[in-house]
Parts: structure tokens; C-alpha cells; sequence
């Protein structure tokens, strides 16, 4: 038989896990973009925008998304589980 109390768990690990993968994928790709820039424009790169004009926000809509898809497919999931279990149990 399915638990319910596991749901919030495995939502909660999997939005922290995407949102951290999404922070680092966009951190990573907003130093490139301030370093290509800074070349261009002969400056030197100002790193901290990465943080905070990039990455946050990028990571912070990751985890808005994820956490409402990754809810929708564990209820779904645990209700089709609950019903096989239930046909299983009622075809013995």
C-alpha cells in the first residue's frame, strides 16, 4: 500500500535538488556572460551580478515550477498506485 506522508518528502527532496542544479547551471552561465562582456567592453567583470541578477531569480522560478509540477506528479502517482493496490487486493 502507498503512503501519503512520503509525498511531501520526496516533493520537498526533488525541488531542492532541481532548484540547487538550476542555481549552479545559471550561476555558471551568467559568470560566462559577464566575463564575455566585460571583454567586449574592455572592463573588468563585476562577478556579484551573477548572484543576484541571475542566478537567484533563475533558481527561484525553477523552484516555483518544480515544486508544483513534482506535487502534481506524486499525487498522481500515489493515486494510481492506491488504485492498483486496490484492484490487486480485490482480484486475489
Amino acid at each position: 500500500m502507498p503512503r501519503w506522508y512520503l509525498i511531501p518528502v520526496r516533493v520537498l527532496v526533488v525541488t531542492f535538488l532541481i532548484t540547487l542544479l538550476s542555481f549552479a547551471l545559471s550561476l555558471l552561465l551568467g559568470i560566462l556572460g559577464l566575463v564575455v562582456k566585460s571583454r567586449l567592453q574592455w572592463m573588468h567583470p563585476n562577478l556579484p551580478l551573477a548572484y543576484r541578477q541571475v542566478a537567484l531569480p533563475v533558481a527561484a522560478m525553477a523552484a516555483g515550477v518544480v515544486l508544483i509540477t513534482s506535487t502534481i506528479l506524486e499525487i498522481r502517482a500515489y493515486r494510481q498506485t492506491k488504485a492498483l493496490a486496490r484492484i490487486a487486493r480485490c482480484s486475489r
